[in-house]
């Protein structure tokens, strides 16, 4: 006896299976999240409980020391240092400067910078603080659109790692997990870097939960509004009208553009909307790159050298926004708010203000949330 079955997704072509046997109908089935939730399956009396059904969202930052003292600063710049996607260049002669020059004198001085701007409070960086904040606010933010959602954070480098973070949700029953790097724009060192570490990771796993990541938003409407808004708040706040905004966004080498990475593009299309946003041609409102290391070329204009090309040239008055930083951290508030402002202050320049990134404020959180849920589509149900 032959039985023609049709294929799926089409009602013309069909399949011939000798003696197939008769197929029940096809039920219904209640998708999670959208009504029941289907039965517990059977399983053998002495089975391991394993919990399971929720829905990870993981946000990752950068990283920071955990302490401003030498040891720790060496420990957090070995492993950032030592990152192929940060420094591509990972051959002997790497190795040897890194290990026997950077190392040797950078975590001092870089100890130095944290102690400027450190939370004494918490005892830890600023940015440590605000993305723990992200975490708790967007947990509430997201908990009346579906109870399986679990939030959490991470850091690239440093603590909280990564992987002990995937392990925790894992562990809380998250067999989904959306990863969220906390990079507006996209760059192989900043967004790809967090893929690498959370495959890595799940390289470890027999059992991997599927793992979505969030795309860049640079050219987001509600990103753009939020920059705009804090900008125009900020602004009302001065004393001083600036006759040149800054936005400075961190630099990498010009030979990652080179080879296709598109961070320029966006940081370049981040800057239009946000000046056609706030009503503001390119003379009054300047792209820049800061935080280049080494002697090989980065992207240009350089944040430093136009902040004191502007003060040399007859500017007073100059803010300076750092819209790739979703946290403010030491290079927004050590090296623009400190470092820049001294440059401007010191070439003839008069009034210098540095705008604070979105970080946890109600704008900034309305960023986070709308990225979490556009890309939880599928996975729940659209907020009502």
């Amino acid at each position: 006896m032959n039985e023609r079955i049709p294929t799926p997704g089409s009602r013309d072509e069909t399949t011939t299976f000798a003696d197939a046997p008769p197929r029940a109908p096809l039920r219904p089935v209640a998708r999670p999240g959208a009504g029941a939730r289907p039965a517990p399956s059977a399983r053998p009396a002495d089975h391991p409980p394993v919990e399971h059904g929720r829905i990870g969202v993981l946000i990752v930052n950068l990283g920071t020391p955990d302490a401003t003292d030498p040891e720790s600063v060496r420990r957090y710049l070995k492993q950032f240092l030592s990152d192929a996607r940060v420094i591509e260049a990972q051959g002997p002669i790497w190795k040897l400067v890194l290990n026997g020059i950077i190392l040797r004198t950078r975590p001092a001085q870089k100890g130095r910078d944290y102690e400027k701007i450190w939370n004494r409070e918490k005892n830890e960086s600023p940015l440590k603080t605000i993305t723990r904040s992200q975490s708790e606010q967007l947990a509430g933010l997201v908990a009346p659109v579906d109870d399986r959602l679990v939030v959490d954070w991470a850091m690239r480098y440093g603590n909280p790692s990564m992987e002990s973070r995937l392990a925790a949700l894992q562990a809380r029953g998250c067999d989904r997990i959306l990863l969220v790097p906390l990079y507006p724009q996209y760059a192989a060192a900043t967004t790809a870097t967090v893929c690498d570490e959370a495959f890595r990771a799940l390289m470890r796993l027999r059992w991997q939960p599927t793992l979505r990541v969030a795309a860049p938003w640079y050219d987001d409407p509600v990103y753009i509004e939020a920059l705009a808004r804090s900008v125009e708040d900020e602004l009302a706040k001065l004393s001083f009208t600036p006759e040149v905004i800054i936005a400075s966004f961190h630099g990498i080498p010009k030979e990652y553009f080179d080879k296709g990475d598109p961070y320029y593009c966006h940081c370049a299309k981040t800057h239009r909307l946000l000046g056609a946003r706030l009503g503001l041609d390119e003379t009054r409102f300047r792209l820049t790159f800061q935080s280049r290391f080494g002697r090989a070329e980065w992207l240009q204009p350089y944040t430093d050298m136009t902040v004191k090309a502007l003060a040399e040239s007859g500017t007073k008055s100059l803010a300076v926004i750092t819209p790739g930083f979703t946290s403010d951290c030491l290079e927004t508030l050590e090296e623009i708010a400190g470092e820049n402002a001294e440059i401007f202050l010191h070439n003839g320049g008069e009034n210098f203000a540095a705008i604070p990134c979105l970080n946890d404020s109600g704008p900034g959180m309305e960023v986070i949330r709308t990225v979490v849920l556009r890309e939880l589509q599928g996975w729940i149900d659209p907020p009502a």
